[in-house]
């Protein structure tokens, strides 16, 4: 598929039929390296991934469908670990959780983060090291904290004074001294979409290092005996490609360290940068490279912390979207197909928002194929729908498929790894979908599907 830019310069705006790119039918039948997951290949004209062939998946597991491809996602975990070697590297657990991802994590050598008691329970769950744990969010309750607590967790990234103020009591309440980081909001702004933005002041998260909150938070921690403050934290949005927000944000951090220094006379060991890097989505969709970002971001930091005559804290980065976002799709069969007269066709498929609100929370975009099959008919001008009874369910909005699509074929999109499932709902009652592994020709299921009953089982 090729990119679609619309000529007033909006890449959301709806595409007409006189405004499609040229494309070939053999164009419809690729599949792009940079997009899908890395073990992707067509066999026999299917879909396959880890040597698996979709039509099977369907068969066998039914549809919608997560699948994720094991050897894409442990592999990039080691990329990281690799890139950020004698950093740490902590997993942004919301992109999505399972008790299996956690056990791939803990091969490879991860840490993780986890913003909330159920994400903590996944983790504790299968026995992931607590020390290896940072715990995030900007309202966590005292039970939430209470359970960090008892387990040992590594790090807690405390959000506000009344966190500070509660995770003492209950520090001291516990007999244990967490070692916490401060939640700094730096003032970058990322370029992102507003709802995947947190480093600007005007948001709910973290303390704003220029109205002096931040430094403010510092000296309260610093008079309460139960709590160590071993570090800062930045996390400055999501699906960012440009790296040069998070060297500003490095560097006002680095700056902070200094202040704290000449101000206390204590020197802070670690500088946590978050996560947030971009992935392609699309064709002309560029990720940034993560070796790039491991060098750019050390360099800033040895950079200002030398220039200050502070040691050079250690580093941690918390990838989420960019370990499983490119090694997960979502598998659709096809319902009905719409023809609207000279504007597209619809193609409705059995699933829609409730297995991936992205398009309808933030515009997000993406790449479909037809995937049980190859075509040589003409493109056609395509809005993929699901069930739903809502206008705006769209998985994706503007995409060209092949004019002979036909209920039954099956569509596969690709890059659905990261806040898919984790985002997903029980709109309209209809049940999540199953989270599938493959690797090596073999199918395995992670998360079982939903059935009706599980829908119903809470209700008196």
């Amino acid at each position: 598929m090729s990119r679609f830019v619309h000529p007033a310069g909006d890449r959301h705006a709806e595409m007409l039929p006189h405004e499609r790119p040229p494309l070939a039918p053999a164009d419809l039948n690729r599949i792009n390296p940079a997009i899908w997951p890395r073990t992707s290949s067509r066999t026999d004209g299917a879909l396959t991934i880890g040597g698996v062939d979709v039509r099977d998946l369907a068969r066998d597991h039914g549809t919608p469908l997560y699948v994720f491809d094991e050897d894409d996602v442990r592999s990039r975990m080691r990329d990281y670990a690799t890139a950020f070697a004698g950093s740490e590297v902590h997993y942004a657990g919301k992109a999505f959780l399972c008790k299996e991802i956690v056990r791939w994590l803990q091969a490879e050598g991860l840490g993780l983060d986890v913003a909330s008691g159920g994400e903590l329970a996944v983790a504790l769950s299968v026995g992931f090291p607590a020390a290896r744990i940072t715990l995030h969010g900007n309202n966590k309750s005292a039970a939430e904290l209470s359970r960090a607590l008892e387990a040992g967790v590594g790090h807690i990234v405390v959000d506000s004074y009344e966190e500070i103020a509660r995770l003492g009591f209950l520090a001291e309440k516990h007999g244990t001294r967490p070692k916490v980081m401060i939640r700094v909001t730096t003032g970058v702004e990322a370029h992102t979409h507003e709802f995947i933005a947190t480093a600007h002041d005007d948001q709910k998260f973290g303390l704003s290092l220029n109205t002096g909150a931040a430094a403010e938070a510092v000296r309260r921690i610093l008079a309460l005996p139960a709590l160590e403050l071993v570090g800062l934290h930045s996390h400055i949005g999501s699906q960012i490609v440009d790296t040069a927000g998070f060297e500003v944000a490095a560097r006002r951090l680095a700056t902070l360290l200094v202040q704290i220094k000449d101000e206390h006379d204590v020197v802070l060991p670690e500088l946590d940068l978050g996560g947030g890097y971009g992935i392609a989505y699309v064709e002309g969709d560029e990720a940034p490279d993560i070796k790039e970002i491991a060098d750019g971001l050390r360099e800033i930091v040895t950079k200002v912390c030398t220039d200050a005559g502070l040691p050079v804290p250690r580093l941690t980065v918390e990838p989420g979207r960019t370990i499983v976002g490119p090694g997960g799709i979502s598998l659709y069969e096809v319902g009905t197909v719409k023809d609207v007269e000279g504007l597209r066709t619809y193609v409705s498929v059995d699933g829609g928002m409730s297995d991936n609100v992205r398009t309808a929370l933030y515009g997000a975009e993406y790449t479909a194929v037809l995937a049980s099959r190859e075509s040589s008919a003409e493109p056609m001008l395509s809005r993929l729908v699901g069930k739903h009874c809502e206008s705006g369910d769209i998985i994706v909005r503007d995409c060209f498929l092949p004019a002979d699509l036909a209920p039954g074929d099956l569509i596969a999109v690709a890059a659905t790894g990261a806040y898919c499932r984790s985002l997903a709902s029980n709109y309209n009652y209809l049940p999540k979908p199953a989270v599938v592994s493959v690797t090596d020709g073999e199918a395995r299921v992670i998360v079982r599907g939903e059935t009706e009953d599980d829908l119903l089982r809470g209700q008196l």
